[in-house]
């Protein structure tokens, strides 16, 4: 039986010592055909992707395609269909990146980065979603603060359906250890000094002691492109939403 929103809680605080496969096996069973995945081929949501195939076939992966990834991110996308047989749907943002930087005056990642996370993430995100009644992200707790309160099983109030973060308690420990355990296939930049990788030009290696965020939108304030959180970074999310 599908848990109400004001059960969530309960059933949260009950998965606190739930294997990552014991979770999808849960939400697979409870929404079926209405669980969705969002992923960015990080190691984490590999690692999630290779737990899914042994447990179900009927969860609708998908990635969204910004036009700004990594070649080496579409390749490792290309390496887990081809091992796990299951499908990662390609979802655009509405604009092309050439018509928005067109509309805008050029490229607005340097300029406005949480406009153009905005328009190329969060967006086709709510598109993608919905008519879906849960999905699944591949996010831990110890990565950001914003991260840190984050529920096993929770609602989410931006998207207005249930989250699921079987990972949300491990470390970057327990998903390589899974990783290089079972043989799955990850995003090769992680061996060039990348541990999270978004699009490339908001991402860089980095260096010995820092943070492994610490490439993400580097020498600026901004940390999250919006998905995981209430508001953006700026809090401007409203406005944001008026452009």
């Amino acid at each position: 039986m599908k848990p109400t929103r004001e059960e969530l809680p309960s059933v949260s605080s009950a998965m606190e010592d739930w294997t990552p496969q014991e979770i999808l096996r849960w939400a697979a069973e409870t929404y079926g055909p209405k669980l969705a995945m969002a992923t960015a081929f990080g190691a984490e949501g590999c690692a999630i992707i290779a737990m899914l195939s042994e447990i179900t076939r009927d969860v609708y992966l998908f990635n969204l395609d910004t036009g700004y990834q990594f070649p080496e991110t579409l390749e490792t996308r290309q390496r887990l269909m081809d091992k796990y047989g299951l499908p990662v749907h390609l979802v655009g943002a509405e604009q092309s990146v050439e018509a928005m930087e067109a509309e805008h005056g050029g490229p607005i990642y340097d300029k406005n980065p949480d406009l153009c996370c905005h328009i190329r993430k969060v967006v086709p995100l709510a598109g993608a979603i919905k008519g879906y009644e849960a999905w699944i992200s591949a996010i831990r707790r110890d990565q950001t603060p914003a991260r840190a309160n984050q529920p096993i099983v929770g609602w989410d109030k931006k998207f207005e359906l249930v989250k699921v973060n079987p990972l949300a308690n491990w470390t970057k420990k327990d998903v390589w250890n899974f990783i290089l355990k079972n043989d799955v296939p990850y995003n090769p930049l992680h061996d060039q000094g990348y541990p999270s990788i978004g699009c490339w030009p908001c991402t860089r290696a980095i260096g010995a002691g820092d943070d492994d965020r610490a490439g993400r939108w580097a020498g600026t304030a901004k940390t999250e492109c919006g998905l995981h959180i209430l508001n953006n970074a700026a809090g401007k999310e409203k406005e944001l939403v008026k452009l």
